[in-house]
């Protein structure tokens, strides 16, 4: 129940899944939301403490859904779906941990940039690295705002891929992705 099979998620991956995909679309949301405020505005310092504090969740987050997926069996593709498309759709997973990883070593970069440590929920601070590059955080930036918009893309690709599975082909795909399915 708790791990994957061959033909089902556990409830591991089908939370992290879940919790990371709202992690995601709400730091895109408030990083959009970040960028209209200015220096005055009451919520400038807070919104980046929360921007910040959630990224270096997600990535916590991210490198225990690689040890679950590295450890762990991975279901395999629901009978008499296309090889094609499930070619497609392992790009696609591949493309969205990839461009996750940018996008937080980016972050990383543009809050660090200035020599100071990442405060995470005032609990414990990530150290700078001892190294910069002239204009750090511009370049991180700009990267982490494209990377992301790409991300979000994708994102957006991923979830109709599912709708398809659900409402064109009819296959568990989806269903096993909400709820452990048991062994055929």
């Amino acid at each position: 129940m708790f791990k994957n099979t061959q033909s089902s998620y556990g409830l591991v991956a089908i939370f992290l899944h879940w919790l990371m995909a709202l992690m995601v679309i709400g730091l895109f949301g408030l990083g959009l939301y970040m960028v209209e405020l200015t220096y005055y505005d009451s919520w400038y310092k807070g919104s980046l403490d929360l921007h910040k504090s959630v990224g270096i969740t997600l990535v916590a987050l991210l490198i225990f859904r690689f040890a679950w997926r590295a450890l762990g069996a991975q279901p395999e593709p629901v009978v008499g779906s296309s090889k094609a498309l499930n070619s497609v759709a392992h790009t696609v997973h591949i493309f969205l941990y990839l461009l996750l990883s940018v996008i937080v070593i980016s972050g990383y970069l543009i809050s660090t940039a200035d020599g100071r440590a990442i405060e995470v929920f005032t609990l414990f601070s990530i150290p700078a690295i001892d190294f910069s590059v002239a204009n750090q955080a511009d370049i991180a930036g700009k990267v982490h705002y494209y990377v992301a918009c790409s991300l979000i893309g994708l994102v957006i690709l991923h979830a109709f891929g599912a709708l398809k599975h659900h409402f064109i082909d009819k296959d568990k795909t989806l269903i096993r992705m909400i709820k452990p399915q048991k062994d055929d």
